[in-house]
């Protein structure tokens, strides 16, 4: 199975997105997040020729926090996870949209039990877990200079071992990184000023086998 995973678009669409069977959004589809921008980027993603397509949300994506229900209007084709889970080629798949408190942006929480309660909710035997945020010490350096991933989901993710985990948010984080088996991606196509820069990821899941297409 080849996937091709990417972040926080922010409606720029002018980039070549590669060929393979699962194309992964890890959030920020939008800028300010309104319903009309969400609709912008479902017509694109629609666009799209993978044959599966899984969305989650991102902080500036306020139309899918605040009116869930815009998902289903303006996502047709895409599989929207939201603290949910589905399989696929026997590949399981876990998206969550949630960050530790970054100002007043959409699907924030404060650090602590109210962030633990959500990463608690990955269950066992995820293949490839998406969040928006990264762990904490992760391909998560703030342009400060300070490491701003969440601490409770790095536990979460030692508990649960996915193969892959793949996010976006921290744009100036751009890259991968195996360690303790998992692979990680910050897969963000935009730098720090929202201007494409960087490719989307593609990775081969073979077996047991998990690397770079």
């Amino acid at each position: 199975m080849r996937l091709v995973v990417l972040s926080d678009t922010h409606l720029r669409h002018d980039f070549a997105v590669p060929d393979g069977d699962v194309l992964i959004h890890c959030g920020d589809a939008t800028t300010s997040g309104s319903a009309e921008q969400l609709k912008r980027f479902g017509s694109w993603v629609s666009s799209l020729p993978h044959r599966h397509k899984i969305v989650i949300a991102g902080n500036h994506d306020f139309a899918l926090s605040r009116f869930p229900f815009l998902a289903k209007r303006y996502l047709r084709g895409t599989t929207y996870l939201c603290d949910s889970q589905t399989t696929l080629g026997g590949i399981s798949f876990y998206g969550s949209p949630w960050q530790p408190e970054f100002n007043n942006w959409a699907f924030n929480l404060p650090r602590g039990p109210a962030l633990a309660r959500k990463w608690e909710m990955i269950p066992s035997g995820t293949d490839v877990l998406i969040t928006h945020g990264p762990p904490f010490g992760i391909l998560d350096v703030s342009l400060s200079g300070e490491h701003v991933g969440c601490e409770d989901l790095s536990r979460r993710i030692r508990a649960v071992r996915p193969r892959v985990h793949v996010f976006g948010h921290i744009h100036e984080c751009h890259g991968a990184e195996v360690i303790d088996g998992t692979l990680y991606v910050n897969a963000s196509i935009c730098d720090d000023g929202n201007r494409v820069r960087y490719a989307p990821y593609v990775i081969d899941i073979d077996g047991s086998r998990v690397g770079f297409g």
